[in-house]
Parts: C-alpha cells; structure tokens; sequence
C-alpha cells in the first residue's frame, strides 16, 4: 500500500509533468476536489479540473514555485505559486486527505488574478 508520503510525490510528479492519466490513479473513485468553482466529484468531473488545469499550465512561459509543503498522517499540505500566460497565481494551496493509498479528497485555493 503506497503512504501518504509516496501518493502526494507521485501526485505532484504528475502535475508537473501533465500525466492526466497518472495523476486521475492517485484519485479514489469516488474522491472529491473542493474548490472555490465547486465540488468535482468522482474521476470523471476530476479530469474535467485537470484537462482546464494542464491546458492552461503547459503553455509556454509558464512558471511554477512549489513553496512549503508538509505530510502529517492521512493528510499531505502545498503552499505553491505560479504565473501563467492566463493568469497569476500569487498565493494557492492544496490539502489532501489520503486513505488507503489514494486521495479521497483534496481541497484547492489560491488569489488568481487573470492577466487580460
């Protein structure tokens, strides 16, 4: 079984590399991704997130600062940021709650400013 410790690097290590189909296996079937947008519930409406997230952050001259990040039993925690073509990312974190070897849910918020 993976730790929390594990899944939360594979986690990232698929984000930053847009691996849609790596990062939707760190997801129980039923997992839910809380953001200030709503609720995405379920892998399917969790692609849905990532397919908008990759297309927007593989865009040439994208930056991303992977700031504090901690791992406390069950939960792992990132405090990042990152500037877009789209869009400035000043502050955004992430929390997820991981059982079993996969995230059951995940919260997501940051201060977006769009750049147009």
């Amino acid at each position: 079984m993976s730790t929390t410790q594990s899944v939360f690097e594979h986690h990232l290590q698929c984000f930053g590399t847009a691996d849609l189909d790596g990062i939707l296996g760190d997801y129980s079937e039923n997992a839910a991704l809380l953001t200030h947008a709503g609720a995405f519930k379920g892998r399917a409406a969790i692609r849905s997130f990532f397919e908008a997230a990759f297309a927007e952050f593989t865009k040439p001259g994208t930056t991303f600062d992977a700031g504090q990040s901690y791992v406390e039993g069950d939960c792992a925690f990132i405090v990042w940021s990152a500037d877009t073509p789209d869009n400035r990312y000043e502050v955004a974190s992430d929390t997820f709650l991981i059982r079993d070897g996969k995230i059951v849910v995940q919260t997501f918020a940051a201060k977006v400013t769009p750049k147009s």
